[in-house]
């Protein structure tokens, strides 16, 4: 069955395996009117006969979780033209196989497995709800090949729930929560939690409250809403009390509309308003106005020229996903940190297929090997800084800075660095 998504305005741009065009009629018979052809991908000419590496990726690019998605993708395809352009992993080049997983766990197992099996892809760079990330761990494993997770917060993918062939170069709901605990306890000792009410949201509600105690802190209630809910007002208003801060834990719509329907009630007016910058994430901005205003977040990725974004590498990365983002959103967004981590996740897999020498699924294990304790440098391939993925759990810990909005856009008031916010390895490797 043909995905929906690749017939839509925003997705011409993207070159994956089995991409199809109508063919013109100049040039051609009248029998091939209404035709469709493979379309070749621009680089594909440089590198001859070269067998191409498959890619696979599962994303949200339908569902409650399409509006990150799609920015996701945006990061991945940026990689993997820099990769091809620059002679291609190994001497071949890279080609994407992306699913879209509608945002449900059962059909992002069905699509992953038919990834594995009909597609015979070669890894896997993608996940982005947590919920499907969990669904689909078993399958990379049982099926022997790397998944180099690019989104997905969930604690446990890295800690009870870890395999030897998932890996996450991004940061999770613990280092995060190490960075913004002190934060927020200066901004009030007293909490209330509002998070979307699935595996990510949970498991991030218990490390923020089990910081927030850390500190001296109290989380005096939590309030878990249903992922796509339209209308929280049913669950907002019953939010009240006395307390000093609410915390927020959404993204994408739900972010949107927690940020509106919130103000509106009059919460982020009577409680300080902090929570996960993916509620303020540049996407978001226009439909939120002036009511996310003095909102504080933490996130590993905002789009300003402040502190440790202030480099060249930095601005080659805006600029180019600043052009492609324009292409599927006319409103022009700025690059967000699903756009960043899908770019270096992708980067992390070349660097670790190239030192292992990778050809193909019978290498993984040395491409595990590879990417244990891999060190990620300041670079045009990791534009956000320094980072290691660590060997004990495969989990990375980049730097976080902590942002606050003012007259609609983001402005950092502080930098934690990625070695002042890890936190204990909690993963138990099965053999492999």
């Amino acid at each position: 069955m043909a995905e929906k998504w690749k017939d839509e305005e925003w997705a011409k741009d993207f070159w994956y395996s089995g991409k199809v065009t109508r063919r013109r009629l100049v040039g051609w018979g009248a029998g091939a009117i209404g035709a469709a052809m493979l379309v070749p991908a621009p680089w594909r000419a440089a590198f001859g006969a070269a067998k191409a590496f498959k890619i696979g990726s599962e994303q949200p690019l339908s569902g409650a979780a399409a509006l990150g998605g799609k920015t996701a993708i945006v990061g991945l395809q940026m990689a993997v033209d820099r990769i091809n352009k620059n002679g291609g992993i190994n001497g071949r080049p890279v080609e994407l196989v992306i699913s879209d997983d509608e945002s449900k766990p059962d059909v992002a197992r069905r699509k992953t497995l038919k990834m594995v099996e009909e597609d015979q892809i070669d890894v896997h760079v993608g996940g982005f709800l947590s919920n499907i990330c969990l669904a689909c761990m078993p399958v990379w494993e049982e099926a022997k090949i790397v998944n180099m997770i690019s989104v997905c917060l969930d604690t446990t993918l890295t800690t009870t729930k870890c395999n030897r062939y998932s890996f996450r170069v991004h940061d999770y709901a613990p280092a995060q929560a190490v960075a913004f605990g002190p934060v927020l306890n200066k901004m009030g000792k007293k909490w209330h939690i509002a998070f979307a009410d699935y595996s990510w949201g949970q498991s991030t509600r218990d490390a923020y409250a089990d910081e927030i105690r850390k500190g001296g802190g109290e989380v005096v209630g939590t309030t878990g809403i249903p992922l796509g809910t339209a209308d929280m007002t049913p669950f907002l208003s019953k939010i009240q009390g006395d307390f000093d801060g609410l915390f927020g834990i959404f993204f994408g719509k739900d972010g949107i509309t927690i940020g509106n329907q919130a103000f509106d009630l009059g919460l982020t007016k009577k409680y300080k308003w902090a929570g996960d910058g993916a509620i303020a994430e540049p996407i978001n901005l226009p439909a939120l106005g002036n009511k996310i205003e003095g909102f504080v977040g933490i996130n590993r990725y905002i789009p300003v020229f402040e502190g440790p974004f202030d480099t060249t590498h930095h601005r080659k990365f805006f600029d180019d996903a600043k052009a492609r983002l324009a292409k599927i959103d006319p409103t022009g967004p700025l690059p967000d940190r699903y756009v960043q981590s899908n770019f270096e996740a992708m980067n992390a897999l070349k660097v670790g297929m190239e030192k292992s020498k990778f050809e193909g699924r019978k290498d993984t294990m040395k491409l595990i090997e590879s990417l244990e304790g891999l060190e990620m440098k300041l670079s045009d391939d990791f534009f956000t800084g320094d980072k290691v993925l660590r060997k004990e759990d495969h989990q990375a810990f980049p730097l976080e800075v902590i942002f606050e909005i003012k007259g609609g856009k983001h402005r950092i008031t502080e930098t934690i660095p990625g070695a002042k916010t890890i936190f204990p390895p909690a993963c138990k490797f099965s053999a492999a």
